[in-house]
């Protein structure tokens, strides 16, 4: 129990009129008489604040959070006293998040229970702990606070922002996934696997025309096709310090998972299989999943993905997934080049095309991007100005160097990461490279 703002003013006004009273001496018993009348007032608040019944608080959390995304906390708070509560409630929520409506001040009616709703936003993935509920309740009289906490500790999965896959689904089931930037360009031949004969229809190209079956209906007779399935795509995820860079609110590493989400979701649904593989400080491994239980299963292994403070060790990545992975595959590895990898990634993604169709997703960075387009104006910007240039001559030196030796790259902001991933996995598909 602790004192309040009034039970100190109390105390400084009685401090002042004592100074005032020792002026007159024939005064000071009405100054000891309040006093003492103070003194019962404060003992007779906290006696009462100390009988007062406990209140009862059941937090409820949304099953699961998406990183950065509000999602409601209900709190049923009950009394179950004669006596209306004036309290201050302060949820448990974690370190670095979001929770505007906190802390919650009101009363709880006598006998009667409330309900606090307040959105809560994370910005950690992984398994997040709430902390127990702490209420701070008023005594009747307002010179006292009693801090109980109630509840116990909870914790809750935080997901990483799935929302552009929802969106996306969304899109593509009215047949609208253009306005998120994903393109899908059909070319028919050797990339698509043969589905269903049906009816001609103006437009189709004479190399579609089954001529056999035409001849049988006496009519013009089409093949449809689709696009190839069961193949199968590997990322290859860079989880080493270098993925820990910031552009905008959230660092490159959780920009690339939600790429990884996005062409995940547009793969199974094309129905080929998704596997992931770390490295860089980590080794999780994730063998090629698909149908409709894979995004959950994939939304499941992802969510805990943490960067560390290790290096970035391509050759070994590499060594490991040509041991587990032998079917070829499309292996997508995202990562931020660097200037000093040309020998090491060169190398190593050589001896992964050996068997596999290789991606190399290059994160740009935005304080480089920034420095680069800033005006030279002092001698400290022309330095700035240098580096930057330096920095982003010797990345495309060696993106020019791996295209030369049969491997595809991109080179993109983490905004434009997601779509520009999908629509290079949709035209690798289209064009039968898989």
């Amino acid at each position: 129990m602790s004192p309040t703002f009034r039970f100190i003013l109390l105390t400084l006004a009685w401090t002042v009129a004592g100074g005032v009273v020792s002026a007159f001496p024939d005064w000071i018993w009405i100054w000891g008489a309040l006093g003492g009348i103070a003194a019962l007032v404060l003992l007779v608040d906290a006696v009462a604040l100390l009988l007062f019944r406990r209140l009862e608080v059941v937090r409820r959390l949304p099953k699961r959070f998406a990183q950065g995304e509000p999602a409601e906390v209900r709190l049923s708070v009950g009394n179950a006293g004669g006596i209306p509560a004036k309290v201050e409630i302060f949820d448990g929520i974690p370190a670095g998040s979001d929770a505007p409506a906190m802390p919650w001040q009101g009363t709880v009616p006598a006998r009667r229970e409330i309900k606090v709703f307040h959105p809560v936003s994370i910005m950690e993935r992984g398994e997040i702990v709430f902390s127990r509920v702490r209420i701070r309740r008023t005594s009747p009289a307002g010179f006292w606070q009693r801090k109980t906490f109630h509840g116990s500790e909870e914790s809750v999965k935080v997901y990483p922002n799935y929302e552009p896959v929802i969106r996306f689904a969304l899109l593509g089931m009215q047949h609208r996934d253009s306005p998120m930037g994903i393109v899908r360009r059909p070319r028919p031949g050797t990339s698509r696997d043969f589905h269903q004969l049906r009816d001609y229809r103006d437009g189709d190209p004479y190399s579609q025309i089954d001529w056999k079956a035409s001849s049988r209906r006496q009519m013009l007779i089409s093949r449809d096709y689709q696009e190839q399935r069961d193949q199968t795509i590997i990322f290859l995820l860079d989880t080493g310090r270098r993925m820990r860079a910031m552009d905008g609110a959230l660092p490159q590493f959780d920009h690339a998972l939600n790429a990884i989400l996005l062409v995940s979701h547009i793969a199974l649904r094309q129905g080929d299989k998704v596997g992931v593989k770390s490295f860089g400080g980590t080794d999780r491994w994730l063998p090629p999943i698909k149908g409709a239980h894979a995004m959950p299963v994939l939304l499941n292994h992802l969510y805990d993905y943490q960067t560390t403070s290790a290096p970035s060790d391509f050759a070994g990545a590499v060594e490991q997934l040509m041991a587990r992975q032998r079917r070829r595959a499309l292996v997508i590895v995202m990562t931020n080049l660097r200037g000093e990898d040309g020998k090491e990634l060169g190398g190593a993604l050589q001896v992964l095309r050996s068997k596999h169709l290789v991606l190399l997703a290059s994160l740009k960075e935005k304080t480089v991007e920034d420095a680069a387009s800033t005006p030279v104006v002092h001698f400290n910007d022309a330095l700035k100005f240098l580096a930057a240039d330096h920095y982003q001559r010797e990345r495309r030196e060696i993106l020019t160097t791996l295209g030369m030796h049969g491997i595809l790259t991109m080179d993109t902001t983490a905004q434009e990461l997601a779509t520009g991933l999908a629509n290079r996995y949709l035209d690798i598909k289209a064009a039968g490279r898989i």
